[in-house]
Order: C-alpha cells, then structure tokens, then sequence
C-alpha cells in the first residue's frame, strides 16, 4: 500500500534546482507541493504518487510538465522518482478566486464580486483555448491572482491540446465534481473517461465564479457523497439558481446551460464582463 505522505523532494530535483529554503504547501490526491527557493526565484516542485484509488496522479507532475513546454517558454524542469515523477515550474504568488472573494461570501446582503476579477479569470481561460488547449480541470483554486502579475490558471495535468510523451499520458477520467459539467459527468458515470471540451472549461468557469461568489454549489449534494452519486446529481440537475445581481446575474444560467452549444465561448464570456466595466 503507497503511503499518504508527505514526500520530500527528490534528490534529482533538488540537484537541477540548485535550492535554499523549502516550505510544504500541500499535500493530498497523490500530490505533494513545494515552494522551493531558487537562485532563479521560488519554484513549485511537485511530486506524484499512486493513492489507493488513482494510479495517474503518479503520472500527473510529468505530464503537466510536458503540456507547459507547449504554452511557455519558462524553465520547466521533470523527472521520475521511486514512487512516480516529479515537476518543478515557477512560483505563482497570489491568491485564489475562492479566496479573493471570501468578503463577498460574508455580507448580508446579495454578494457584488469585482468583475474586473471575474474578467481576469476569463482572460486566463481564453487565452489557454486560443492557443488550442482546453484545461480540463477549471476550479476556483487554479486562479491564481495577483496585484501585479496577472491571473494565472494553473495545475494543467488534465489539459488537452498537443503532444504528451506516452509514458507520461493517462485517460481523462473527470475532475473534481463540484465543477464537472454535465456531458463529464455522464460519460464518466457510463465508460469511466470523458474528453475535455472548451464548453464544460466555461461551465466550470462559471460554477467556479458562483461557488466563489456565494459559497455554495452549483448542484446540491451532501457534503459526504460518493463520487458516482455527485455525478448523478449534476447529471439530472438542475443548478441551483443564480442570484447575483448585474451582469453575473444574466451570464452565469447561460454558462452552467446543461447543453454545451448553448454556454458562451470563453472569449464571449470575456466580451460580456468587459462590456459591463
């Protein structure tokens, strides 16, 4: 049986980086993170091992790795381990959309989120789809926004869109529900995978600006629901209603639509917020 961990970085990593100080950041579904200081600055090094229920998250640190060599030219650095493989790649300092709008969540009144920041988050989005990819795991903790840098949509594992080495690729098998639109869901309750699609990136864009925005999910489920049951629910629907005031209001039914060629493109979404500022 794999240990839960935490992993130490290995030793290979370590060698290439070069590396000061180091903090663990996380560790949980077959995935240990570092924030590790580096002559080049702080780097997140990532190391993946199998859980007793997943074997790709071994895979995962490589297989993001290689799909950064197609979308920057930023030093991105990989390897294996005993366990799995391992991936080091800038730090990204920010916050996450979950985060950023906690005040939100807390009024008493309708929530009223930036929507310079729900335009930030949409940017990010598109330019990954203009440049033929699709993220595959859109969720509110893979926004990271800073002051001065932008909005970054990290973690990319799951992404479509170029070649992977084959020994480092995996079947899609869905992401985490509480974003998964419907056609994920169904195909992965009936054949086990899906394949990731720019539509449910902008469903899941849209239920991460809802849950960030008012603290629930999209869909009801209880909290301790198996993942099969999870699904069904997002599969018969319906959302629950979008009570946000403006422009949020109007556009996130139509990007939690559970027909995909309804939901906007995510540069219709960015037109849509910037026509509201």
């Amino acid at each position: 049986m794999s240990s839960a961990g935490p992993y130490e970085p290995p030793e290979s990593a370590l060698l290439l980086l070069g590396p000061g100080d180091r903090r663990l950041v996380l560790n949980r579904r077959g995935s240990t993170v570092w924030e590790v200081r580096t002559e080049l600055g702080p780097y997140a090094v990532k190391v993946g091992y199998p859980t007793g229920t997943h074997a790709w998250t071994a895979l995962a640190p490589a297989r993001e790795a290689a799909v950064l060599r197609h979308l920057t030219s930023e030093r991105v650095l990989n390897g294996e381990w005993e366990r799995g493989t391992w991936s080091a790649q800038p730090w990204r300092t920010g916050q996450s959309l979950y985060e950023l709008w906690k005040p939100h969540r807390i009024d008493t009144g309708p929530p009223t989120p930036d929507l310079t920041e729900a335009l930030s988050c949409a940017l990010a989005l598109a330019a990954l789809h203009e440049k033929g990819w699709v993220h595959g795991d859109v969720q509110p903790a893979h926004f990271v926004m800073g002051r001065s840098a932008g909005t970054f949509l990290i973690d990319l594992a799951l992404a479509r869109g170029g070649r992977i080495p084959r020994a480092y690729d995996f079947p899609y098998r869905g992401c985490l529900v509480h974003y998964e639109a419907p056609e994920i869901s169904a195909s992965v309750l009936e054949s086990g995978t899906a394949v990731p699609t720019r539509e449910a990136d902008v469903y899941a864009l849209g239920a991460s600006l809802f849950i960030s925005a008012t603290g629930w999910r999209h869909v009801a489920y209880p909290d301790d629901a198996p993942r099969e049951i999870q699904r069904q629910a997002v599969v018969k629907g319906p959302h629950r209603p979008v009570n946000l005031p403006g422009v949020l209001g109007a556009l996130l039914p139509r990007m939690l639509s559970a027909a995909p060629a309804d939901r906007p493109t995510s540069t219709e979404v960015c037109d849509a917020l910037a026509h509201a500022l």
